[in-house]
């Protein structure tokens, strides 16, 4: 079993592996940025840390590979008999990350 943390990020948790790549809720950053996360959770293969609430030296360093929209999702509310209708659409910005390292 190869080595994971977990990570928080945009009030969601995240078990990552080295190499790699997700959507996020949008970080600052352009793309190529380095940036740095707390792990919440380390594991080498063999043996599991869990922090309170971090794992004290424990980081996963990421970098922005690019900023996008995530797909529609839509809203829609009537009232029956009014002839009152709303549809509503809603894309989330989001940025891709790749995992370069996790060091505990």
């Amino acid at each position: 079993m190869e080595a994971y943390a977990v990570i928080e990020t945009g009030g969601k948790q995240y078990r990552v592996q080295q190499g790699d790549q997700l959507d996020v809720e949008l970080l600052e950053g352009e793309a190529g940025a380095s940036l740095e996360f707390n792990a919440l959770a380390v594991s080498d293969g063999s043996s599991l840390t869990v922090g309170t609430p971090v794992v004290e030296g424990a980081s996963v360093k990421v970098s922005v590979v690019e900023h996008l929209r995530g797909k529609k999702i839509f809203s829609f509310k009537k009232k029956r008999r009014k002839g009152y209708r709303r549809k509503i659409g809603h894309r989330q910005e989001l940025t891709k990350i790749q995992v370069d390292a996790i060091s505990s």
